[in-house]
């Protein structure tokens, strides 16, 4: 299986597992990205995604050894697929968190940034070389996060972002040493294994959907999301 996929006590782990091509991601595994993703979207009991990886690399990028042969119309159908896998991960309904403990490259970067935020150990890195490559991608993610002075100088000079300086433009949430890693996690797991799911869901389609929108347009999303816990019953977390 190129990404393994375990749910334990209503929480999904998903794992990048390509080691030896550095989990760079092909075609399957693209196909596999958006089948466990509707997995988890159906699954009424996960609570929590986890994205990590098998192996020092959590992703090299496209894996450039598939395209070569490739028609032009197999080109295409790959990247489509990719920026399938990347929004299927997007519009998980439930809180997702990409555990990085190494490299992240071109659909890499794709793939921590569609999740809600990026736990990352001080190996972590980033890296977008795509126009560099001769190719285009990894354009609308990192500028909406980073900005877009930032994100020109990594595509246009191929620029690493350490885990630090990642975190210092907004890219990680947290920053913490691998002794520390799981623990964290186990920390993040219990918290949200404690909080009631629907207010974590809608928390995260207010926030989503609040960002794309006016204040006024905003706040309307909030106060929809407050109608439906008072519809329900689950108000304070009662149900």
């Amino acid at each position: 299986m190129s990404v393994l996929h375990s749910v334990a006590e209503g929480i999904a782990t998903l794992t990048l597992n390509r080691p030896e091509s550095r989990n760079a991601l092909n075609l399957e595994m693209c196909d596999r990205l958006i089948a466990v993703a509707r997995e988890c979207f159906s699954d009424n009991e996960v609570k929590l995604v986890l994205v990590r990886a098998n192996g020092p690399v959590f992703c090299a990028g496209a894996d450039l050894k598939e395209r070569e042969g490739m028609s032009e119309a197999q080109v295409r159908e790959r990247r489509l697929k990719g920026f399938a896998a990347y929004a299927a991960l997007e519009a998980l309904p439930m809180p997702v968190v990409a555990v990085l403990e190494g490299p992240a490259v071109g659909s890499g970067c794709e793939i921590a940034a569609a999740c809600d935020f990026i736990l990352a150990t001080p190996a972590a890195s980033f890296r977008t070389p795509e126009a560099l490559r001769g190719t285009v991608g990894a354009t609308q993610r990192l500028p909406r996060i980073l900005g877009k002075r930032l994100a020109k100088d990594m595509m246009f000079t191929g620029r690493t972002l350490s885990a630090e300086e990642a975190r210092e433009a907004g890219l990680v949430s947290r920053l913490v040493s691998v002794f520390e890693l799981e623990s964290t996690i186990e920390e993040i797991k219990k918290t949200l294994a404690n909080a009631p799911r629907q207010s974590l869901r809608l928390a995260k389609r207010c926030i989503d959907r609040g960002v794309e929108l006016d204040p006024k347009g905003a706040l309307d999303i909030e106060i929809a999301a407050i109608e439906e816990q008072l519809a329900t019953g689950s108000w304070m977390g009662r149900k």
